[in-house]
C-alpha cells in the first residue's frame, strides 16, 4: 500500500454517501420537510421522514463502502469488522461510558452559566406529562429511567442505525484520509461528516429553525461539533483496532444526547447548549479532543489497524513521527 490517499477510491465513496443520503433529504423536503412529514403508521407516529432518516439517510455511508468496493474490486480485507476485544477492550469502554459523562459535563456547564434555564423541580417535565394524560407518573422515576436506558441501553438500541454511518465514515473513509496524518485525517473527516448532516439541519434537526442567525449558523456550527465528536469516535477507531468501539459510541451519544432537556426551562438558545450540539453543552467533548491531540501518541493507529482496515505497518511509523 502506498502512503499516499487513494483520490479515485474516496471520490467514489463520497459520491456515494452525499449522493444517496442528499437524494433522501430532497424527498424529505419535497413531502412536507421533518416537521410536516407524511404520517404512515398513525399509533406510532412514524413518519416518511423518519423512515428515510433511519432507513436510507443513515446507511448511505455504509451503502457507500459497500458500492465503492464492488465497483473498484477492493475486496474485504480490511473492512475494519474484526472485533479485537483483546486487545482494544479500554476503547469499547471508553466508546459506552464517555459519551454520557462528557455530555452531562456540557450540560452542568451551561446550567451552571444559564441557571434561569435550570428545572430543578422538573416542572416542565410535569406538565409535559399531565398534557399528556400521564401526571400521576413521577418525573424523576422518568428522568431515571432515560439516565439508566441511555448509558446502558441505547448503545445497543442505537447500534444498528449508527453503523450505517460508522462502517462508512470511520472503517472506510478515515483510512482512506490517514496519509494526511492521523490529526489532519480528524480533521478533514470531521468537516465532511458535518456537511454531510446539513441537509436535515437546513430542514430543523438539531436545532430547530428559530435560532439566531438561521438558518446559516446551525449548519456551520456543526461543523465543528462533527469534528469534535469525529476525533473520539476516530480515536475508539484506530487505537481499537475495530469500528465496533465507534458504532458503540455513536450509538451512545445519539442516546444520551437529549438528557439536558429534561431539567430545561425557557427557550434556551439551541447554538450554546445545553444538548452536547452547542458551543457549551460541547465543552466536555472540546477537552477530550484537546487532550488527545496534544498527547503524544494517543492518535497514532494500533498495530492491529493495519490488519483490520487498511492502514500499512510503514505508513504507521510515518504518522508516529509526524
Amino acid at each position: 500500500m502506498e502512503n499516499r490517499i487513494d483520490t479515485k477510491r474516496l471520490l467514489i465513496y463520497l459520491g456515494f454517501a452525499f449522493g444517496i443520503a442528499w437524494l433522501s433529504a430532497l424527498v424529505i423536503y419535497l413531502t412536507g420537510g421533518l416537521a410536516n412529514s407524511p404520517v404512515l403508521v398513525e399509533p406510532l407516529g412514524l413518519t416518511l421522514a423518519l423512515v428515510l432518516m433511519a432507513g436510507v439517510y443513515m446507511w448511505a455511508p455504509a451503502a457507500a463502502n459497500v458500492l465503492t468496493r464492488l465497483i473498484t474490486g477492493e475486496g474485504w480485507k480490511n473492512a475494519g469488522l474484526r472485533l479485537n476485544i483483546k486487545r482494544g477492550w479500554p476503547y469499547w469502554l471508553a466508546a459506552w461510558f464517555l459519551p454520557p459523562l462528557l455530555t452531562s459535563l456540557g450540560a452542568a456547564i451551561y446550567f451552571v452559566l444559564f441557571p434561569a434555564h435550570f428545572d430543578a423541580n422538573l416542572n416542565t417535565l410535569r406538565e409535559m406529562l399531565a398534557s399528556t394524560g400521564q401526571g400521576a407518573i413521577d418525573p424523576w422515576f422518568v428522568v431515571i429511567s432515560q439516565v439508566l436506558l441511555g448509558i446502558l441501553a441505547s448503545p445497543l438500541l442505537n447500534g444498528f442505525f449508527t453503523f450505517g454511518e460508522e462502517f462508512g465514515w470511520r472503517a472506510y473513509m478515515l483510512p482512506k484520509l490517514m496519509p494526511l496524518g492521523s490529526r489532519k485525517a480528524m480533521l478533514v473527516s470531521g468537516i465532511i461528516w458535518g456537511a454531510w448532516h446539513w441537509p436535515v439541519i437546513f430542514m430543523g434537526y438539531e436545532y430547530g429553525l428559530e435560532y439566531p442567525g438561521a438558518p446559516v449558523v446551525g449548519p456551520l456550527l456543526f461543523l465543528y461539533i462533527a469534528t469534535l465528536f469525529g476525533v473520539f469516535l476516530s480515536w475508539v477507531t484506530l487505537r481499537g483496532g475495530s469500528v465496533w468501539p465507534a458504532v458503540i459510541g455513536h450509538a451512545a451519544i445519539n442516546g444520551f444526547a437529549a438528557i439536558g432537556s429534561l431539567f430545561t426551562i425557557g427557550e434556551p438558545n439551541p447554538l450554546l447548549g445545553p444538548l452536547p450540539v452547542g458551543v457549551i453543552g460541547s465543552l466536555g467533548w472540546a477537552v477530550v479532543a484537546v487532550l488527545l491531540f496534544n498527547r503524544r501518541g494517543a492518535l497514532e493507529p494500533a498495530k492491529e489497524t493495519a490488519v483490520s482496515m487498511g492502514i500499512a505497518p510503514e505508513q504507521q511509523d510515518e504518522l508516529a513521527a509526524a
